[in-house]
């Protein structure tokens, strides 16, 4: 679409495009949960226990018309989400890691806003070259900037993101191993009920197990660990080698009620 804030020739336009990235959704949900300050504000302050799947499709329908869409959609819905964050504050009424209660949150907080960012580019960079294909430096490096232009219209100024891919790699790094991240047990009750255990048919819960132990075992290792999904080298290795059978087999089987955290190509 010419008028849109991307072009076919975009790589960001190439990768969400691929139908695998669907297996990105669960992921990005359970890290961005795993920061306290921004659970709080994105998370238990917008009722999203109360209406996951409508929160997500919502979610999807902006995510969509951004990478999709005609500018001025993308900015109508941009815009409002801006108001609304505009509308999220409060304080944590517990203390949380390094967090003390009382620690202020708003939504439109540049530096909680670059995390669910963040994680949204972590795991689209963590699902498509398992499998899709490797991207290069360069190509990572695109992806990153165009996920900038995203961060823009959330409210984002480039100063508020890291440069280039070198320093988004050092700052998910940090972010990482920094102290910041702690899974309360409220997001842990949201990985299980939104995530791990969605409303889906009887027949498809054989296949929603293989989506789990796909989410689970994408996780960064400490985040995992936090939940408390248990991992061993048997499940390791059947997740590394069964790239092929995930992408012939298990996609075209999911139902369209996984498929609603991540938006689709138009």
């Amino acid at each position: 679409m010419a008028d849109g804030y991307f072009t076919d020739d975009s790589i960001l336009r190439r990768v969400v495009s691929e139908r695998v990235m669907v297996l990105a959704g669960g992921r990005t949900l359970l890290m961005q949960a795993a920061h306290p300050v921004a659970w709080a504000g994105f998370f238990a302050h917008t009722g999203a226990l109360d209406e996951p799947y409508e929160r997500l499709n919502r979610t999807a329908t902006v995510l969509n018309a951004i990478g999709f869409g005609p500018r001025e959609e993308a900015d109508r819905l941009t815009g409002r989400v801006r108001a609304m964050h505009r509308r999220v504050r409060g304080e944590l009424r517990e203390p949380a890691g390094r967090f003390p209660a009382g620690t202020p949150y708003a939504a439109d907080d540049p530096a909680l806003l670059l995390w669910i960012l963040a994680t949204l580019v972590d795991s689209a960079m963590t699902v498509y070259p398992r499998y899709v294909r490797a991207l290069s430096r360069d190509e990572r490096d695109a992806l990153w900037r165009d996920y900038k232009v995203v961060g823009n219209l959330f409210g984002l100024a480039d100063a508020d993101m890291p440069d280039g891919i070198e320093e988004f790699d050092a700052y998910m790094r940090a972010m990482l191993h920094g102290g910041d991240l702690l899974v309360v047990p409220e997001a842990r009750e949201l990985g299980v009920r939104i995530v791990m255990k969605p409303p889906v048919p009887l027949r498809f819960k054989p296949l929603l197990e293989l989506v789990n132990q796909i989410t689970v075992g994408l996780l960064p290792v400490g985040i995992r660990r936090q939940y408390g999904f248990s991992w061993d080298p048997a499940r390791h290795l059947a997740l590394v080698g069964g790239a092929e059978y995930t992408k012939r087999v298990l996609l075209p089987l999911l139902p369209d009620r996984l498929r609603v955290i991540q938006p689709a190509a138009a």
